[in-house]
């Protein structure tokens, strides 16, 4: 089938185009660059240079006619939607009703949308949780994300646009820029290659930072090809259903890469979810899917991934 993938030149979607690709499919890349690179989209890919709120959008609907459109454009970073609402909203919210009435207009069979687990589930009473959850969202990329998924329902409803919501963890895994909103872990790496300390924005009653659930890109990829076919109109959870501390992470680096770099301690950032871990049975139960790759194996292949990328 024929596969648009917005934000098809990022670390997380570049992954997917590759997965989509080698499973026989064509593909389609929508991305403005703005934090994507165009060395990481597959030669195989059509590449359009794009913005998802341009009119132009249409343009390429009607050139390509996707049979599936994987929507993994976003502003992504916590911080920066708490310092700009507006542009997340913008971005997030208006940038996707854009792409949602032409998937209607060009009657794409199905869209999979990417959300967020930790997010979404915020500081919930069960750990891991489960979709059902629904928190009380302290960052306005949480909100966004909450009301993209309202927007599809409306579109299944109203259109009859089929739908899957993936709610990935923290992915982590190559291609993975070490700056802005990207995560711990490739901050971590970066580090330990430059031979500098880390920091860890931690509350002050909870010392060993924030928890989250770490999943490794491969095996998101993996989820994004099973909801090609699988999964109707509904959220599912994209983790391991293991719950790790940052300091945590960082002495388990330590430890596979054999560094012992100070962590130096900082007050939390504005937004901060205190914990986070997804049940991820609905995953299992409706894609048939499960993380494989576990944390200490996927910094072993994100570190030889590095080592190659950061070699003179």
């Amino acid at each position: 089938m024929k596969i648009l993938v917005t934000g098809g030149a990022g670390f997380i979607g570049s992954n997917v185009v590759d997965a989509y690709i080698r499973e026989g499919h064509d593909v389609v890349v929508v991305d403005n660059l703005s934090s994507g690179k165009k060395e990481n989209v597959h030669p195989d890919a059509a590449f359009y240079l794009m913005d998802i709120r341009s009119d132009d959008l249409r343009k390429v609907f009607d050139i390509e006619r996707p049979d599936v459109v994987n929507h993994h454009a976003a502003q992504k970073s916590v911080p920066k939607s708490v310092e700009d609402p507006v542009f997340d909203a913008e971005l997030n919210v208006v940038g996707l009703l854009n792409v949602l009435n032409q998937c209607v207009a060009f009657d794409v069979k199905k869209v999979i949308f990417i959300s967020s687990g930790g997010a979404l589930a915020g500081d919930a009473d069960v750990i891991p949780t489960d979709e059902e959850h629904v928190s009380d969202m302290i960052s306005p990329y949480a909100i966004s994300k909450y009301v993209g998924e309202k927007y599809l329902h409306f579109y299944a409803v109203t259109y009859g646009l089929t739908y899957v919501s993936l709610r990935y963890a923290n992915v982590y895994g190559p291609r993975q820029v070490a700056e802005g909103e990207s995560g711990v872990v490739p901050i971590f790496m970066e580090n330990f290659f430059q031979n500098r300390p880390s920091e860890l924005y931690a509350y002050a009653d909870q010392p060993r930072g924030t928890t989250r659930d770490y999943v490794y890109v491969d095996d998101v990829a993996r989820a994004n090809v099973l909801a090609l076919t699988k999964g109707r109109n509904v959220p599912i959870n994209i983790g391991t259903g293991v719950e790790m501390h940052i300091e945590d992470i960082y002495r388990q680096m330590q430890e596979v890469l054999g560094h012992d770099l100070p962590l130096i301690r900082k007050k939390e950032r504005v937004g901060d979810v205190r914990r986070s871990c997804l049940d991820c049975t609905r995953a299992k139960d409706v894609l048939g899917w499960e993380a494989e790759v576990s944390f200490k194996e996927g910094i072993r292949r994100l570190y030889r991934y590095m080592s190659k990328t950061n070699s003179p």
